[in-house]
């Protein structure tokens, strides 16, 4: 039986974390400078802060670290021991993540959960994590997620669901994950009007979304695209800083690093991308994406054309990141309305 949504007082917000603690670790959005937030896991609930509109860096952060330690290793004479650090030992809650980054975890889990890799570090994560989704009252004008099979109050993928009603949250049990939280003390059973304000604040947010791009048919038309001349105009712009697929949240490219010293050392994962002319530099000297034309067309092509055939789903949730952060306004909306015009 499904439970009523409950209500969560925005005075009481610090009180409700400070029980939950006691058995999750939290990871939520911290302000890191001004106007710059990511998720980072709390030591305090002053910490937290839910009036961004997205954060800079993703929620696939708690699950797929920059930087990630695999494990260590110390000398003892003739011996060395090594220590994992793929174990999880408490359980994890990430609060106030929005449905596009959401929605891209499910992504993820495609690539390090697979049937046939399975990446344990991820997973184990993954298992021992409860979502705290977070409605999107107010898109911006670079968001597009219902373009790509999303919204801004979609809740698939969420164990709990946050509503901003200005004065406080409305709070959804969605799986059995997240109705371990309905006995919070901090919580109160929502009213019908409490409902209807959700529904009403559902309603104006789809009407703010800009008019859809239409990717029927994107994986089809980028197949007989490979040499076209549209890439020399399309790159142009691009920088090949990286930015754009660091701040994504369904890239996952990724380097793996040796870092030894005379008596041990460790072995860490760093994010990677596919725009750094070093990251498809083979060996021999030969680099068979010599240029930014190379470079930014494998970036639209896995997201458009390798992921799907491979998943069935585009990879990209339409967040948005990638055109609020360029330093060169490069919008990937408007080059996908380039390809399918061509």
């Amino acid at each position: 039986m499904s439970l009523k949504p409950a209500t969560l007082n925005k005075e009481e917000l610090g009180s409700f974390l400070k029980q939950v603690m006691q058995t999750y670790d939290v990871i939520a959005p911290v302000e890191l400078a001004e106007g710059v937030s990511a998720y980072r896991k709390i030591n305090s609930p002053e910490e937290v802060s839910l009036t961004f509109h997205n954060t800079q860096k993703a929620a696939k952060e708690g699950f797929f670290p920059q930087s990630e330690i695999m494990f260590r290793y110390e000398k003892e004479g003739n011996r060395t021991q090594v220590k994992s650090t793929e174990e999880v030992n408490r359980p994890r809650l990430i609060l106030g993540a929005r449905p596009c980054d959401i929605q891209a975890l499910s992504m993820l889990d495609q690539v390090f959960s697979g049937k046939e890799y399975t990446d344990v570090y991820f997973l184990n994560k993954r298992e021992k994590t409860t979502i705290v989704g977070f409605a999107c009252n107010q898109p911006l004008s670079t968001c597009f997620c219902t373009s790509t099979g999303g919204g801004p109050f979609t809740r698939e993928g969420s164990d709990i669901f946050l509503v901003d009603l200005g004065d406080g949250y409305l709070v959804e049990f969605l799986t059995e994950k997240g109705k371990t939280l309905s006995t919070n003390e901090f919580l109160r059973e929502a009213s019908e009007g409490d409902v209807a304000r959700a529904k009403k604040l559902e309603e104006e947010a789809l009407k703010r979304m800009n008019k859809p791009v239409h990717l029927d048919g994107i994986e089809t038309k980028l197949d007989q695209m490979l040499e076209n001349p549209l890439w020399d105009k399309i790159h142009e712009k691009c920088l090949g800083c990286g930015a754009c697929t660091f701040l994504c949240p369904t890239c996952h490219c990724f380097d793996i690093a040796d870092e030894v010293s005379q008596r041990g050392g460790q072995r860490v994962r760093n994010w990677d991308t596919c725009l750094f002319s070093l990251y498809s530099m083979e060996t021999s000297g030969h680099n068979p994406r010599p240029s930014g034309r190379e470079r930014t067309r494998q970036r639209l092509m896995h997201k458009f054309n390798y992921f799907p055939k491979n998943f069935q789903k585009i990879a990209c949730v339409g967040c948005g990141r990638c055109i609020l952060y360029c330093p060169v306004n490069f919008d990937i909306r408007q080059a996908l309305k380039e390809i399918k015009e061509k």
